[in-house]
């Protein structure tokens, strides 16, 4: 039975927090609000005050808790990697069951709980996105032409797809003989927004030749509950996935979203011994493209003659897990695409689920200096690996009027594939 650990069994980690203010440095929020309550060691000041009950569960301290990216970029510089994100995940599931889910929250575990409603909103979406959005030039994107509830009328959204990926195609396509065999965890980013992007991916499993299992009955990893502190729904979304994906035999489960990568690979091995089996599979796509010995498959297709100038974000969720290099490696490779690294290409772009729903303007903030970077960076593209991220980089792109669009890894080596 799935099950997310409580405030109390974090207890040794809060009491490993020194309060030295390394995280300060390192914290986007921090960098943006400049307010002690916003940075690491003031949150796990605050749930040490709690599980002492020494604070109680009033405005400020909900707002200090909320103005968390859960990016994890504090512990991967703390000398003594205190898990802060999961501390103010676990914080955020008590005041849930202490004060219930914020109205935004409970829309939230409502949708990712029934995967029915989350088809049927795509695909009015998707029907109804020229009344709902308007053109903005230079194809940077698509505004929400009145103000929807609980995001702001000046985000910059893509379209929601008429036909959700998964619909797209059938649950096993065959491979060559002798290849691995692999589980697609699509995610509900690239199921119900980037399509082309699960398109991509099956271009190019197909040129390598490996077997790809889409399971139909797969459902949302769970990490926007997470961040929601929807206990229930975390653990509900990880039964269904247990049992969905345990209906296949596969060698590994790759992803091509950094956050369904931390969701089956570090939320759920957390919640059971069942789940062990998912941190040891689950690889993102472009660790094992290049375990296949896809990199140098790439570098032996013709250089392209005109080549775009191409930079780098790396996502929280890869960059906190040490996978920094490989997608780095297949952009170098591609034929059509010459690399330049962008400053600060490792910082959080501001994102963080819905995070950047009860917190645009903050989130703007961060985004804003991410954009100056790849506009430094002399880059007509930004490429990730995460839908979330692509999301934010081309919402900041927009806002700062720059010609650069945001793309998966995945779009442009499918495009330097023979059809």
């Amino acid at each position: 039975m799935a099950k997310l650990k409580k405030l109390e069994d974090f207890r040794e980690e809060i009491d490993q927090c020194v309060k030295c203010g390394a995280c300060r440095a390192h914290c986007p929020v921090f960098g943006a609000e400049k307010h002690e309550g916003r940075v690491a060691r003031g949150k796990i000041a605050l749930a040490d005050a709690l599980l002492n009950g020494e604070v109680e569960m009033e405005d400020r301290f909900l707002l200090d808790m909320s103005q968390c990216l859960l990016c994890g970029s504090c512990y991967t510089q703390c000398p003594n990697k205190v898990p802060t994100e999961e501390i103010v995940a676990a914080t955020r599931r008590r005041i849930a069951e202490k004060k219930g889910l914020s109205t935004f929250g409970k829309g939230v575990a409502t949708v990712l709980k029934h995967q029915g409603l989350m088809d049927l909103l795509a695909k009015s979406g998707g029907a109804l996105s020229g009344l709902l959005f308007k053109k903005l030039p230079e194809d940077s994107g698509l505004r929400l032409r009145f103000p929807a509830p609980f995001i702001s009328s000046d985000r910059t959204l893509p379209p929601l797809t008429g036909k959700p990926f998964r619909e797209r195609c059938p649950e096993i396509i065959h491979g060559k003989k002798g290849q691995p065999t692999v589980l697609f965890f699509t995610g509900c980013g690239i199921n119900y927004m980037y399509p082309e992007v699960g398109e991509a991916l099956l271009k190019v499993l197909k040129f390598i030749g490996v077997t790809v299992i889409i399971p139909k009955d797969q459902v949302c990893c769970g990490l926007p509950a997470v961040s929601a502190g929807a206990t229930e729904t975390v653990e509900s979304l990880a039964e269904k996935n247990l049992t969905a994906l345990g209906r296949h035999q596969y060698d590994w489960i790759v992803t091509a979203c950094a956050s369904c990568l931390a969701g089956l690979g570090k939320i759920y091995p957390g919640m059971g011994e069942e789940f062990s089996d998912y941190s040891l599979k689950v690889k993102d796509i472009f660790v094992f493209l290049v375990e296949q010995g896809f990199t140098e498959q790439l570098a032996a297709l013709p250089k392209a003659a005109n080549r775009q100038r191409v930079t780098y974000h790396d996502p929280c969720h890869l960059r906190t897990r040490g996978i920094i290099e490989e997608p780095r490696q297949i952009l170098k490779a591609l034929p059509q695409v010459d690399y330049v690294e962008m400053e600060e290409a490792g910082t959080c772009c501001g994102f963080g689920g819905t995070y950047s729903v009860y917190h645009y303007d903050t989130s703007k903030k961060i985004g804003a200096k991410k954009a100056g970077f790849i506009a430094e960076s002399g880059a007509e593209l930004v490429a990730t690996d995460c839908p979330g991220c692509i999301m934010q980089l081309q919402d900041s792109i927009n806002h700062a009027d720059g010609k650069q669009r945001a793309v998966h890894i995945l779009e442009l080596v499918a495009e330097a594939l023979p059809d």
